[in-house]
């Protein structure tokens, strides 16, 4: 609470409110080293392990990081069957991309397939996968992409239905193929959108509801799923 002093009338920070303060601003000032450190080893293709702990979520974006368990098995699916011929979108879904960096630099893996992060937020642009995203603009993209990619991860920001079908424009106009046994998909959103997702927007593809339990970094509020058009040994479908 601000006080004033016996002799002056500037109001004046209380000691605790001066130390809530100063945790602020060493806890920004400690990200913005992360963020510049990050930026530095992603301009000079860096190798290493990647994290997500330099770019904090903005509610007020939508931004949801996904748990690094999660957003790895999400990438070892996109990953599963891939070649060097292999075109990888991620939408809207940054953590995963991390991770897919991260397998990819681990030698774990041993192709080199092409990945695109498509994606609002600027901060990605760091690395050279990055594409700006809006998903207002739904196929204002480079004409390059379109019918390229061969398994594609979609998040949309938001759970409206608006969203969610531009989104679904986006991802259609990106696949090299509209057919389940040609693309590998994963939806990851909100439990009340299953059936827009998987009927509507998604059915014709055999996208269903699969049984994988999405977590978040600091979790979520609102039921979430994971919608697949392909079983695996991290998910089955739902009956």
């Amino acid at each position: 609470m601000a006080t004033l002093g016996d002799d002056d009338e500037t109001p004046q920070l209380s000691g605790d409110a001066l130390a809530a303060l100063k945790e602020f601003y060493g806890e920004r000032d400690a990200r913005q080293k992360q963020f510049e450190e990050l930026k530095g080893k992603a301009e000079d293709d860096f190798d290493g392990k990647l994290s997500m702990d330099a770019f904090t979520e903005d509610w007020n974006a939508s931004q949801f990081w996904y748990s690094d368990e999660t957003a790895m098995a999400l990438a070892r699916q996109l990953l599963a069957g891939a070649t060097d011929e292999t075109r990888i979108a991620v939408v809207s879904a940054p953590s995963a991309f991390i991770q897919l960096k991260n397998l990819l630099n681990s030698g774990e893996i041993q192709c080199r397939p092409h990945i695109k992060l498509l994606e609002y937020d600027e901060r990605f642009a760091v690395f050279k996968e990055f594409v700006r995203y809006d998903f207002e603009k739904a196929i204002q993209l480079p004409a390059e992409m379109k019918g390229s990619f061969d398994a594609i991860i979609c998040d949309p920001p938001f759970l409206s239905q608006d969203c969610q079908t531009k989104a679904a424009l986006t991802v259609r106009w990106l696949a090299k193929s509209w057919t389940q046994k040609s693309l590998r998909l994963i939806v990851c959103t909100g439990e009340r959108m299953e059936s827009l997702i998987t009927n509507k927007l998604y059915g014709k593809v055999g996208t269903k509801t699969t049984d994988y339990e999405i977590s978040h970094a600091k979790g979520l509020s609102n039921e979430f799923r994971c919608y697949a058009n392909f079983e695996c040994e991290a998910w089955k479908w739902r009956a």
